[in-house]
């Protein structure tokens, strides 16, 4: 087991934003990185299996999305009648294509109080989460093995309930929007997570977003901390109902993008 004091520089990063890790907290990070290079030597879950590389590729980079998300929340219950501290409410949010729980487990672990669903199309990546999930003693989190064209299509429990939809996938932003926006309500938000070279590729989805109910409000730009990688976050308002028709069948999506 990895003593916590390898986690300074998380420990650093969320002191600097806000951002509430306790005693408790970080002995989930603890195990969960343990868990992570443990299983990883059956199951092939990363590529990233150095301690200090995790602490700040995987779990800086998941949580590096949290005061984001806190402005939102906070916006978007001020917004509502009977207006309450977004410290005192818990919001919903889906974790598209989670793969091996990222960024959806670190940012349970930062928002205990809200309600997480992580998706993944593979059910041994999904099987691990679960396993993580019991291993923190975490609640009011589930992890499905599944395609989101069939969780997100018309009809479905999911379909446009979630506060809030975070995906550090790495996909094309208009098939992203696809997977991501049947799930989410009206006048929540979807935060595409991006590096790279991307603004051309979301500069032509906008057309694909404004077919699916959103909108482009804001690409917050940043280097990830304690690096010179840099991070974005393409921030997607939803503001009116994603037709029926979308997201198509399995695949239809990657190989064809709404343009």
């Amino acid at each position: 087991m990895f003593h916590v004091k390898q986690f300074e520089k998380l420990a650093e990063f969320a002191q600097n934003n806000q951002i509430s890790l306790g005693e408790e907290e970080m002995k989930k990070f603890q195990t969960l990185c343990s868990l992570l290079i443990e299983k990883n030597k059956v199951l092939n879950l990363t590529s990233i299996t150095d301690p200090e590389e995790i602490e700040i590729k995987h779990f800086v980079d998941s949580i590096s999305a949290a005061p984001l998300i806190n402005e939102l929340w906070s916006r978007m219950l001020f917004d509502r009648p009977g207006y309450m501290n977004y410290e005192d409410a818990g919001f919903s949010l889906v974790d598209v294509g989670t793969g091996a729980g990222f960024p959806g487990l670190p940012l349970k672990i930062v928002f205990p109080k809200a309600n997480f669903l992580l998706l993944d199309s593979l059910a041994k990546r999904i099987a691990y989460v679960n396993e993580a999930i019991d291993e923190m003693g975490l609640s009011d989190v589930t992890a499905v093995a599944g395609r989101v064209e069939d969780i997100a299509k018309p009809g479905n429990v999911s379909r446009e309930t979630f506060d809030f939809c975070v995906t550090r996938a790495v996909a094309n932003t208009a098939v992203l929007a696809e997977y991501c926006l049947p799930l989410v309500r009206i006048g929540g938000y979807c935060i595409l997570y991006k590096s790279g070279d991307y603004k051309e590729e979301v500069q032509k989805a906008e057309k694909a977003i404004e077919v699916l109910g959103g909108k482009i409000v804001d690409i917050q730009e940043s280097k990830l901390f304690g690096t010179d990688a840099g991070r974005s976050y393409v921030i997607i308002r939803k503001i009116k109902a994603t037709p029926d028709k979308y997201p198509r069948r399995p695949g239809k999506p990657s190989k064809s993008p709404i343009k």
